[in-house]
């Protein structure tokens, strides 16, 4: 399916790693002008210069979300490159520091709210004035099954997930009628870096060797941490099709949706 995305100039931020990187690659791949973003230039032009390497177009650039002065400085620097930005992509964030209700400090959620959501609320405030001149836009921001399913460790993550995917629906309805949606990407369980070590150290506790295949490590593994109904964790790929979509003159008529990638984790309708 053509998603009818080349040309396109989308900035995904936190896109130097992980999901964002995975999200920056999977629309460079449908064509469009792909602003990578991180706090690191090196590894943000790493990812940029891969996706140039495998044909497509991206330029990178740096800033930590939660300055107002370094927001505006990036956005600039962004569209002065490649143009007013048609897709943004809310990836930057993290969970932070692990804290439960018996350690939980007031200065981990007000953290975790400005990394999170405000960061979001930043980009979202500068581009969207240039998504309304021109009657088209797409924000996508990436929660988390966690803002919905909320476990015991980590409230102020859980917390701010559910903000953002409130926001969200707010926004959604206060653009709609101006050619912009906005919806967001709840991932549950995904294969990263992290999850992969934390996986084989558990596993090596079930007595599997250290450089036991991926699959076996994940079946023994993956009923320690969750119960996944599909029976396996996600990909980044399938995270970033899911984006790609959803960023897509295709998806015209979806917003204020909550699409959920979790294998059948949410017990909900």
């Amino acid at each position: 399916m053509d998603l009818k995305l080349d040309g396109k100039v989308a900035l995904v931020t936190g896109s130097s790693k992980g999901i964002g990187e995975g999200i920056a690659e999977a629309l460079a791949r449908e064509g469009a002008i792909v602003i990578v973003h991180g706090r690191n230039r090196d590894k943000a032009e790493e990812v940029a210069h891969k996706i140039c390497s495998e044909g497509g177009r991206a330029v990178a650039v740096v800033g930590d979300l939660t300055k107002d002065d370094e927001v505006e400085h990036l956005v600039n620097e962004a569209q002065t490159l490649v143009g007013p930005v048609e897709i943004l992509i809310n990836n930057a964030g993290g969970s932070g520091q692990s804290e439960d209700w018996s350690t939980t400090r007031t200065e981990t959620w007000v953290s975790g709210y400005d990394r999170n959501v405000l960061a979001a609320v930043r980009m979202t405030s500068h581009l969207l004035p240039n998504m309304r001149a021109a009657k088209w836009g797409r924000i996508i921001n990436i929660s988390s099954l966690a803002g919905m399913m909320p476990p015991s460790k980590k409230p102020d993550y859980a917390a701010a997930k559910a903000a953002m995917i409130a926001m969200t629906a707010s926004l959604a309805k206060a653009v709609a009628h101006e050619g912009i949606t906005a919806n967001t990407v709840s991932p549950g369980t995904i294969h990263s870096a992290s999850l992969d070590e934390a996986f084989r150290k558990a596993a090596l506790t079930q007595g599997l060797a250290p450089d036991a295949p991926w699959p076996e490590v994940e079946r023994v593994a993956l009923p320690m941490f969750a119960q996944v109904p599909i029976g396996r964790v996600g990909t980044v790929e399938e995270i970033a099709d899911a984006v790609a979509f959803l960023a897509s003159p295709r998806a015209s008529y979806i917003t204020g949706a909550n699409l959920r990638p979790d294998g059948g984790m949410w017990p909900g309708l």
